[in-house]
């Protein structure tokens, strides 16, 4: 299995104990968020609808990939690789 590290956002830090990268294992990159929820709860609440999909105002990344052009969820992962996530941000003039 592949150890994968997670980069957590500042409003998502909270739910890690203020941890801003968690390494942990995993083959597709819903494997890795679902693992994240059951070791943080309610992170999977933030970042997945129903656990599926990817909620649409958050953007994942693996490496410099956006996961919306690759396979989603199924996402293959290989010993090393970095899952970012970044919340879309709005507002402004």
């Amino acid at each position: 299995m592949s150890i994968i590290t997670v980069k957590i956002p500042t409003p998502l830090r909270p739910l890690t104990a203020g941890q801003a990268e968690v390494k942990i294992e995993g083959a597709t990159v819903g494997e890795v968020l679902r693992k994240m929820d059951s070791q943080f709860k309610g992170f999977g609440d933030r970042v997945l609808d129903d656990g599926q999909t990817v909620k649409r105002f958050i953007n994942v990344f693996v490496n410099e990939d956006n996961i919306r052009d690759k396979k989603e969820l199924d996402t293959e992962l290989k010993n090393g690789d970095t899952i970012s996530i970044l919340p879309s941000i709005a507002g402004g003039n």
